[in-house]
């Protein structure tokens, strides 16, 4: 290999291994925003819900977990962590979901309910937003 070969085999190697240094970590949320469809109804309800409390929206109970968003120089995303439960009887509930919902793919991690539709809006991570 010749001396400029050298050179630009190795500015490929470089900003490969440079390249995934790039992606920042994750910002972490404080309260996430919601939406729910009522399929009956046909009413979109949009609710704010702090990480690691609980809402009540008709027969759903949704506890948040956690909630990431991508640093703003990323293509956005953001990612919550949640369990939705239907609440059947006045002392028994069925958890109908439990897992990550991701803003931009509500259809790579499905909720499925007769009545409603849950999506994630976004992950806040500033008290003002």
């Amino acid at each position: 290999m010749r001396h400029g070969n050298h050179r630009l085999l190795f500015s490929i190697i470089f900003s490969f291994f440079y390249s995934f240094a790039l992606y920042g970590d994750s910002i972490e949320g404080h309260s996430v925003k919601l939406q729910i469809l009522d399929k009956i109804t046909a009413q979109i309800e949009t609710i704010e819900i702090n990480v690691n409390d609980t809402y009540e929206y008709g027969s759903l109970r949704i506890e948040i977990y956690a909630c990431y968003k991508r640093p703003p120089e990323e293509i956005p995303e953001d990612f919550v962590l949640l369990k939705i439960f239907d609440i059947l009887k006045k002392n028994y509930s069925d958890k109908v979901f439990q897992g990550w919902m991701i803003s931009s793919s509500p259809s790579a991690t499905p909720f499925e309910h007769p009545i409603y539709d849950v999506w994630i809006n976004e992950c806040k991570i500033s008290k003002d937003s």
